[in-house]
């Protein structure tokens, strides 16, 4: 065993971590092939993985292919074959009755888990519900005084369903980071969805978390088969209109695989920090943040800086720090595979090449941060100064932790209470409204080619008058007039 760990500490003293030169010709052929290689077309999976698929399918399948072997059984035999799959991957047997985690086990976890513990969770679920609540969008209405009444109406998608991860570690701010947001926004059903594992459906922490958030559907299902079985339906579990949460290669291609059927918060990777830092950034703390994203294994962790010495500094520390750490191993084999340490020529390269990256989180430790981040247009969330680590973001700040991956950033947003509302137009004219568009209609039908349009606006403008119709109009205007709605009177 000392052996081992004389072994293991002479390899985290010789961290061989790749280095960038932003000056050169390559640079920005590396750092595009960084924010690629981690992304879900990137098709990374463990050797674990690609053994366990075989032994499964007697084949060796790629992911894609796997998904839609896995999707397409469950959309056809339903419950059995979600047993089957959890069964051949999670080495668990479960049945009807235990796939759903009762409400007694629920009660259950909740009475043993430690006050202390409840007490972060009900600190940490009121720091995201205040954050959420205020960012809800209003009702927006337009009037025009016995023309029309237009309103942009919201309201919450009545089913979702969240994939919660649960293989190598206990997620409990993940169902914190999914679960509260939809309530913010008034969902009615949520279901969640944990592999069956101690970590998962299993852990007794989470699950009370489950009970103390109010979540009475808890599934221990995992993977591609969650998906699908939270998209189909399957018996016992009423399909759903959402599916949000992270997870592996193999949940975000099922994910995609069911979009359509179903709306989706995103299709995430694995997680990715960039850190830009100037000459004030402590090197102790920059290498913590790297090496806090890498312990995921996967994890892409990048340092910018237009500082060289910085490099140095960093490098010895993070070489001191993984030989401190539970996971170091893990953290240093990602360091290498996916990390870089990239200098720039000043902080404007900088920021290009992190615009770039389009970074799920993006760091900028410098001393200038507040006027920094003007310049930074393409990240999940930006994390400002010496002392607003990521970790804050992932557990306890307020914004969900659930953010775009793999470049996405540069178009796609971070999860919010506002994905959980579907948006519908409201549109009410008078006749006398109707007679002032009619033309406009008129032309334009004409112009496509849809007379049919424009001949059902006429007809309504030739019809003899109907008091019943107008009686309604005045008393549907005199409701609407009392909605608490953003208004713009014309």
């Amino acid at each position: 065993m000392e052996e081992e760990k004389d072994l293991e500490d002479l390899a985290m003293a010789n961290l061989r971590m790749r280095r960038i030169d932003g000056g050169s010709a390559q640079a920005l052929e590396q750092l595009t092939k960084l924010r690629t290689q981690l992304s879900s077309q990137a098709e990374v999976v463990s050797p674990r993985g690609r053994e366990m698929t075989e032994k499964v399918f007697g084949e060796a399948l790629p992911p894609l292919r796997v998904v839609e072997r896995i999707c397409g059984d469950i959309a056809a035999r339903g419950l059995p074959a979600v047993l089957h799959y959890t069964e051949q991957f999670d080495k668990v047997r479960l049945t009807a009755e235990t796939v759903r985690v009762n409400e007694s086990d629920l009660q259950k976890a909740h009475a043993s888990a430690e006050p202390e513990f409840l007490a972060v969770i009900r600190r940490v679920r009121q720091n995201i519900m205040s954050f959420q609540l205020g960012l809800l969008h209003r009702d927006a209405v337009l009037s025009v005084a016995g023309s029309h009444r237009l309103c942009l109406r919201y309201r919450p998608i009545r089913r979702v369903g969240i994939c919660v991860p649960g293989g190598a570690a206990a997620y409990p701010s993940t169902l914190l980071m999914t679960a509260c947001p939809a309530q913010a926004a008034g969902v009615p059903e949520i279901a969640v969805v944990v592999p069956p594992t101690p970590h998962g459906g299993y852990n007794s922490d989470f699950l009370a978390v489950c009970h103390e958030l109010g979540i009475e559907e808890v599934y221990r299902v995992g993977g591609a088969q969650a998906v699908a079985a939270l998209a189909y339906g399957i018996d016992g579990i009423k399909p759903v209109d959402m599916i949000v949460g992270p997870g592996n290669l193999f949940v975000t291609l099922a994910k995609k695989h069911v979009f359509g059927r179903v709306a989706i918060d995103m299709l995430a990777g694995p997680t990715e920090l960039v850190i830009v830092a100037d000459e004030s950034a402590n090197a102790e703390f920059v290498a913590a943040d790297l090496i806090a994203q890498a312990e995921h294994s996967p994890g892409v962790s990048i340092l910018i800086t237009w500082h060289e010495p910085l490099i140095e500094r960093v490098t010895a520390a993070l070489n001191q720090q993984l030989r401190e750490l539970d996971r170091g191993h893990l953290a240093l084999e990602s360091l290498e595979q996916f990390g870089a340490l990239v200098l720039t020529a000043d902080s404007e390269q900088a920021l290009e090449y992190a615009n770039l990256l389009a970074p799920e989180h993006l760091h900028l430790a410098t001393g200038d941060a507040e006027t920094l981040v003007e310049k930074a247009h393409n990240a999940g969330a930006v994390f400002l100064g010496h002392y607003t680590p990521v970790a804050v973001g992932d557990y306890v700040a307020g914004p969900s932790h659930v953010l775009p991956t793999g470049g996405t950033a540069r178009f796609a947003s971070g999860l919010s209470a506002n994905d959980f509302l579907r948006r519908s137009s409201v549109l009410s004219f008078t006749k006398q409204g109707l007679e002032r568009v009619a033309n406009d209609v008129r032309v334009l039908a004409k112009k496509e080619g849809l007379t049919a349009h424009a001949a059902s606006v006429d007809c309504r403008l030739n019809a003899p008058a109907n008091p019943n119709v107008n009686k309604a109009n005045k008393k549907a205007t005199s409701k609407a007039s009392k909605t608490k709605t953003m208004a713009v009177e014309t």
